[in-house]
């Protein structure tokens, strides 16, 4: 099987180093699809120049391509089996001309819960489109979504053996949508530190939480990448998830970074069907379910709960839950051969 993996215009790299989220994603793809014996190509110039040295970079994008050029035929006659792309891509009338040309499979992972799709972007068959969670098939349903969970991989993030872990751990981009002030409260109820790792996308959300997040229990670490982040990951006892009351996660790397480094995790959740319920078991982490209507404190107070019961799971279960859960290999070869 010959499979093209589709970059797009973002300030991110391909794969990125810390940060990101369908980068990540189409890298695992990438990895994932070659380790099952597939024949990979890297298609645009956002990929990383330096891994031509170990795979094939091809920097052209689809979408750029005149039909009836000489780019077109040469494109055509490669012959791909499958091409994976960003959720945008099979809704662009450029980019659906060159994939009509080429006559092969697509399939993407929606990653964004308010994209609006083309009508005829996907017929479940030969254009195929995955969701992870229970709210992500619904919100799809005209689609024909399939249930899958999403793999994500960054470079150099290679998780070695589990080890118990001390004190939490929060991941993600530091803003109202993800909410880390109510991991930081329960972190502070239960008299444990916090390590709150990412980027800061709203300086003011941060500003207004100021006495919060400047508390002594609370270490700033900033954004990791590569060895550095999954170390933060693996070496905490508990990942601490949260998001806010209106807000639909999509993708959700961070859970299968968070299994497969071995470190349980304690998530905070508004409503049922989302993809904490879709990604943990009882024997991977503890979810609570709070009431909208209800203040952060108490939300807070839930999520303390659900911190103390992951944290007497087994670092070693999770993790071996999480590598196969969150295998990149077999996260491809349901992409590769669609629904059953």
């Amino acid at each position: 099987m010959l499979v093209g993996v589709c970059d797009f215009p973002g300030s991110y790299a391909f794969p990125p180093a810390g940060y990101g989220g369908i980068e990540r994603w189409l890298w695992a793809v990438a990895v994932g699809a070659r380790a099952a014996g597939a024949d990979v190509h890297l298609l645009g110039p956002g990929w990383l120049t330096d891994l031509e040295n170990d795979w094939v970079r091809k920097p052209v994008r689809l979408e750029d391509i005149t039909t009836g050029t000489l780019a077109e035929r040469e494109l055509r006659s490669t012959g791909y089996d499958l091409l994976v792309v960003g959720h945008e891509y099979p809704s662009l009338p450029a980019w659906t001309r060159t994939l009509a040309a080429l006559d092969c499979d697509v399939a993407t992972f929606q990653h964004s819960p308010i994209f609006q799709h083309a009508d005829t972007a996907f017929d479940g068959k030969r254009s195929r489109l995955y969701c992870y969670s229970p709210e992500m098939i619904e919100r799809y349903a005209a689609h024909q979504p399939i249930p899958e969970l999403a793999v994500h991989l960054g470079l150099h993030e290679e998780e070695p053996p589990a080890v118990p872990g001390a004190d939490l751990v929060w991941l993600g981009r530091i803003d109202e949508e993800k909410a880390p002030h109510v991991a930081v409260r329960a972190a502070q109820l239960l008299g444990r530190r916090v390590r709150v790792v990412g980027p800061v996308f709203d300086a003011d959300y941060v500003r207004r939480y100021d006495r919060l997040f400047s508390a002594d229990h609370v270490e700033w670490v900033g954004e990791l990448g590569g060895a550095a982040k999954t170390a933060a990951i693996r070496d905490a006892s508990v990942f601490v998830y949260t998001y806010a009351r209106t807000y639909v996660e999509a993708g959700a790397a961070v859970f299968g970074e968070s299994l497969r480094a071995g470190t349980p995790m304690a998530a905070l959740t508004w409503r049922e069907g989302t993809c904490a319920e879709a990604a943990l078991c009882e024997r991977t982490g503890a979810i609570t379910v709070a009431d909208p209507g209800a203040d952060d404190e108490a939300a807070a107070c839930q999520l303390a709960h659900a911190i103390v019961r992951a944290a007497t799971l087994d670092h070693q279960q999770v993790q071996e839950i999480g590598q196969h859960r969150f295998d990149p290999v077999r996260h491809f070869r349901a992409l590769a051969t669609g629904p059953a």
